[in-house]
């Protein structure tokens, strides 16, 4: 596991949520009140809050994991899969009952539908929070949220967050309607064109359109916004201006967690010292590599893949011929 020392806040806090991931394959996927035989089928860690924390800890920086697992037959799933990646689990609280459970259906295309039951989730407590965030500021800071968790608590975290002088990002996903005022403690919101769209009320389907979202967030108060915009890259909007990022184009297998890998590069990245548009390159290429393997948690890369990736493109980059 990966400590900060004191006096270094390069760690990362996550606070989100966990699930055992029950995820089905087939060629497609079926109609309402249809069955259908799939290809294959896989059990393992996933949850939006695990699959950051677990993407954070695989690129090297010091992660902390702030959330609930259940007490059932899913529980070791949970922590072997974290404590492999070098997460600190000291503030992941074990409460009686079932951990939360994620049931994915992926189909050949690649897309996939994802019904999510929070389960032990749902036990998260301002008390927890609090216990935890005090603990780790002084080796954190950056703290990262999702909306998989009670959406009562997501205000409490992000302004504690805030206190404890943490940037503050909070991925929107499951995009939802949040009370006005939880903006005013996000420094960075990551949402993608899907949930820009529904949160914003401005039709995300370019860079224009996406600048045009980014600027809403901005003027309800959060620092910048980040909009995931898939083959295109990503809007970064600050008020300095938008920038566009552009994307690695690979061949998917499988989106599952490509946005957790994303948000849990830039975590590290930001924690580290980079700028806000370093650090979107290197979440861009970690998201890209997430999609070309099955599954969550196992998809997500560890730093030295992503850093070979990068020059590999870079390599191509430079060999290319020139355009006339």
């Amino acid at each position: 596991m990966t400590t900060a020392q004191p006096g270094d806040r390069s760690g990362v806090v996550i606070v989100g949520s966990v699930t055992a991931d029950v995820t089905t394959f087939s060629r497609r996927l079926p109609a309402r009140g249809e069955t259908i035989l799939g290809d294959e089928f896989t059990l393992m860690l996933g949850g939006k809050g695990a699959n950051q924390a677990v993407a954070s800890g695989r690129s090297g920086a010091p992660t902390s994991f702030v959330g609930c697992v259940g007490d059932d037959l899913f529980h070791d799933l949970v922590v072997d899969g974290l404590s492999e990646a070098g997460v600190d689990l000291t503030h992941l609280r074990t409460v009686p009952g079932p951990t939360g459970i994620a049931h994915i259906r992926v189909d050949a295309s690649a897309q996939n539908d994802i019904v999510m039951v929070p389960l032990a989730n749902a036990a998260l407590s301002t008390e927890q929070i609090d216990a935890a965030l005090g603990a780790l500021a002084p080796t954190a800071s950056v703290l990262l949220t999702q909306l998989e968790t009670p959406s009562a608590l997501t205000a409490y975290i992000t302004a504690r967050g805030r206190e404890h002088d943490m940037t503050v990002i909070l991925d929107p996903a499951p995009a939802a309607e949040l009370p006005p005022e939880i903006w005013q403690s996000v420094d960075i919101v990551t949402p993608n064109e899907t949930e820009a769209t529904l949160i914003s009320g401005i039709e995300v389907t370019d860079a224009a359109s996406a600048e045009l979202a980014g600027l809403w967030f901005l003027r309800q108060g959060v620092g910048a916004a980040v909009i995931t915009l898939a083959g295109q890259g990503s809007c970064v909007v600050t008020g300095e201006g938008a920038t566009i990022v552009p994307p690695f184009p690979v061949e998917a297998v499988d989106t599952t967690a490509a946005g957790d890998a994303y948000a849990g590069y830039l975590g590290a990245a930001l924690a580290s010292g980079s700028t806000l548009t370093e650090a979107v390159r290197l979440a861009t290429a970690a998201g890209a590599l997430t999609v070309t393997k099955q599954g969550a948690s196992p998809s997500l890369p560890h730093r030295a893949d992503v850093d070979a990736f990068l020059a590999q493109r870079e390599a191509e980059r430079e060999s290319a011929p020139a355009a006339n």
